[in-house]
């Protein structure tokens, strides 16, 4: 009988590539799951270690069960690793996000040493090389060791489990198909077959030679959502001689799902908008190196927020993770590291990689389309080896998987008439308009172009957001990474996309912030702050609530602002969320009206004079906040750059010329201003061509004009994701020519 044996306790680690002869007693002591970037790899500078380090352990056989074969399972080791026993070389994996095996047995001695060498270090064949965010290095998730007889459900496959169930809605009832994977499978040996539900009723049973049996659910329980998320259980046994040699188990939903170009995604036959978030798995202190309280605290927080669909953005997350997804009811688009810049040399690794995904997780129910690529086409659509690599990923979902569908994540510049665009089932785009350039107002027009365009593809919005952090104002601009324009932006969002029923998913990137070690933004380096929360899960934001007030049906009120207490004007705007049909706003014990919002978005006018106590109240429930009166505007609430060679109050600012702290749409809306950024950025290009890092990222007119929404100073500090800094004179210099040109209008 199989026995599962965790080993993530009692190791010692050490950043060299050298293989140790013994377990060496200097070396740092550590548990799994463990990162080597849990700190650089969140701090800015781009600079955090990538490379090989070693992780050893010793084994005693007589502390293991006794057993004919021994496997080693690593859960996740990022992002390429070599396994090692008594200084023997057993297997390498490449990629970092996957379950993969080693079988000891033949290697295996009374005492070994067991050495994992993980290599996070930059290649052109492993995926992901570009991308903004992170990459962890560590065992980060579990390792273990199973030990099983010669005879057993399979271990060696692309990590699978050993058991494929296919349940297919016939009317009423249920097809189901159970097939296993044996590893040799002796002459008289059979296989026991048991369904069970909810509650542990057997609801079929067979026992046969076949490694595939045939079940008929009869008045099927469906898995229906955040609404019914029902789950049945298969059970195979490998039985010799009476006894069960092998087992293997598998939680399984029944239900059937269309996505349909005008009606948007349809489950068990009920229009069901998918509607929700993306995650990334890191977390604030720990990277990649999550505990299963983290990831059930991430479910619980994207729950209340109604969300009822996730992308699990853009890698295979933790087999925890989608087990959450399907007891708690989250339909799941999932996808590989396909991400921002495509390498000739990563076909095989792409193939790789899907493969491990849909066979590792074929049996959630949860996931109703796997993703072939995020942002591809960074560098152009029309790469023929690009599409021909999309073309190769499509057939082989298809292959391995008919009950499912095939999506990607498009970059916004690329053209919506592009033939990579047409390869999948499904498509969607990440789009920006009122962040990185146009206004909020553009996000659903391009919706209704593109499926005017194209009636047959089902469209979605796979990453929309902006940034947000401890700052505020009260009059809110894009790109200035306040609480209030990232409030502004999501409420504007949700009106235009939620509303267009064709839409068959919305994604909000991101529900948490998470580490991007190349960022210098908002303030606080080495992190992405789109997120609906804070990096360590401690604050939500203001838009978290907006999304709550239309997702979650659970009465709520939220007052917004909760940490903008200080106001220079003398009526100040105040916003409340609300799911309640109205919401009545006091100040001081003084009703300032009774309101009504069908968009669930209350706004109010407040005067501002001394210290004013605000309570919202809608129906049985209440928030409260305070605000006070100031003559001068708090400093502390304005966007300060951490380690900034300039600020922008030390920029001139002749009154109707340009400078540093204008737009580069107002820059680039001029002759001359054109002229001034053509010779700043020679220095970007040099970089490039000079052989420089530059995360792979490229300044091209697309680009920039997608960043038409920051400052030309915004835009210089970005410009460490491309490992190019400016210098002070150099920026000074800039300025200096900015201000001898008029701004147009």
């Amino acid at each position: 009988m199989r026995q599962i044996i965790n080993l993530n306790a009692g190791w010692v680690f050490n950043k060299q590539s050298e293989i140790p002869a013994a377990l060496p007693a200097e070396w740092e002591k550590v548990d799994l799951p463990h990162s080597w970037n849990a700190v650089d790899g969140q701090d800015g500078g781009n600079d955090y270690f990538r490379g090989t380090a070693c992780y050893a352990k010793a084994l005693k056989k007589a502390e293991l069960p006794v057993a004919q074969q021994y496997y080693l399972e690593i859960r996740g080791a990022n992002s390429s690793a070599d396994v090692y026993l008594d200084g023997k070389h057993l297997a390498h994996h490449d990629g970092g996000y996957s379950t993969w095996r080693v079988n000891l047995t033949e290697t295996l001695q009374d005492i070994s040493l067991l050495v994992i060498a993980v290599d996070n270090a930059p290649n052109d064949r492993v995926y992901p090389q570009v991308a903004d965010f992170t990459f962890y290095g560590g065992l980060y998730r579990d390792v273990n060791l199973i030990a099983v007889a010669d005879s057993h459900f399979d271990l060696d496959y692309y990590g699978g489990p050993g058991i494929q169930v296919t349940p297919i809605i016939d009317g009423s009832n249920a097809n189901v198909e159970v097939k296993v994977y044996l590893t040799d499978m002796k002459e008289g040996q059979t296989i026991r077959y048991t369904l069970t539900d909810a509650e542990g009723n057997v609801v079929a049973q067979t026992t046969t030679a076949d490694t595939k049996a045939d079940f008929v659910i009869e008045n099927v329980h469906k898995w229906h959502g955040r609404k019914d998320p029902y789950l049945y259980n298969a059970k195979a046994e490998l039985i010799e001689d009476e006894t069960v040699v092998d087992n293997v188990c598998t939680a399984f939903g029944c239900r059937s799902y269309e996505i349909d170009p005008e009606r948007g995604f349809i489950l068990n036959g009920e229009e069901y908008p998918l509607r929700g978030v993306s995650r990334h798995q890191d977390r604030w202190g720990k990277g990649n190196a999550l505990s299963k309280e983290d990831h059930k605290q991430d479910m619980e927080l994207i729950c209340e927020v109604g969300a009822t669909t996730i992308r699990l953005a853009h890698y295979q997350h933790d087999q925890y993770f989608y087990d959450l997804c399907d007891q708690y009811g989250q339909v799941i688009w999932a996808e590989i590291p396909y991400i921002s810049q495509h390498m000739p040399g990563g076909r095989e690794n792409t193939v790789s990689q899907m493969k491990e995904l849909i066979t590792q997780n074929y049996n959630h129910p949860c996931i109703v389309v796997w993703g072939l690529s995020n942002e591809i086409t960074m560098k152009g659509a029309d790469d023929p080896d690009l599409i021909d690599n999309h073309r190769v990923l499509n057939d082989l979902v298809h292959e391995m998987d008919k009950t499912r569908k095939t999506t990607m994540a498009c970059v916004s510049m690329c053209p919506m008439e592009a033939e990579y665009v047409k390869i999948p089932d499904t498509v969607s785009y990440n789009h920006y308009f009122g962040w990185y350039g146009g206004d909020t107002t553009m996000n659903g027009p391009w919706f209704d172009k593109f499926h005017a365009m194209h009636p047959n593809i089902p469209i979605g919005c796979s990453e929309y957001g902006c940034e947000a952090l401890n700052w505020h104002t009260s009059n809110p601009t894009q790109g200035d990474y306040t609480e209030e324009y990232q409030a502004f932006y999501h409420e504007e969002l949700i009106k235009q996309l939620f509303s267009r029923k064709y839409m068959w998913a919305t994604h909000v990137w991101n529900m948490f912030d998470f580490g991007a070690d190349a960022r210098a933004e908002g303030g606080e380096n080495g992190q992405n702050h789109k997120g609906l929360m804070t990096f360590d899960r401690s604050y939500k934001k203001d838009a978290f609530y907006a999304y709550k007030a239309w997702l979650n049906p659970e009465p709520m009120v939220h007052l917004c602002g909760k940490r903008y207490v200080d106001r220079v004007e003398d009526v100040t705007k105040v916003t409340v969320y609300s799911n309640q049909p109205t919401v009545e706003l006091f100040a001081n014990g003084v009703s300032l009206g009774v309101k009504e919002a069908p968009d669930h978005f209350f706004y109010f006018d407040v005067p501002n004079v001394g210290q004013t106590h605000l309570v919202a109240v809608a129906g049985e429930l209440k928030d409260e906040s305070d605000i006070r009166k100031v003559d001068t505007f708090n400093e502390d609430y304005r966007l300060k750059e951490k380690g900034a060679v300039l600020n922008w109050f030390d920029i001139t600012e002749p009154e109707g010329r340009l400078s540093l702290n204008c737009k580069m749409s107002e820059i680039m809306a001029t002759f001359r201003g054109k002229l001034v950024l053509a010779g700043a950025f020679k220095k970007v290009k040099a970089a490039m061509s000079g052989g420089q890092k530059a995360a792979g990222f490229e300044l091209t007119a697309d680009m920039m004009q997608m960043m038409g929404g920051f400052t030309l100073l915004r835009l210089t500090s970005m410009m460490g994701m491309m490992n190019v800094s400016f210098t002070k004179e150099e920026l000074l210099k800039i300025n200096k020519k900015l201000n001898r040109i008029k701004k147009k209008g």
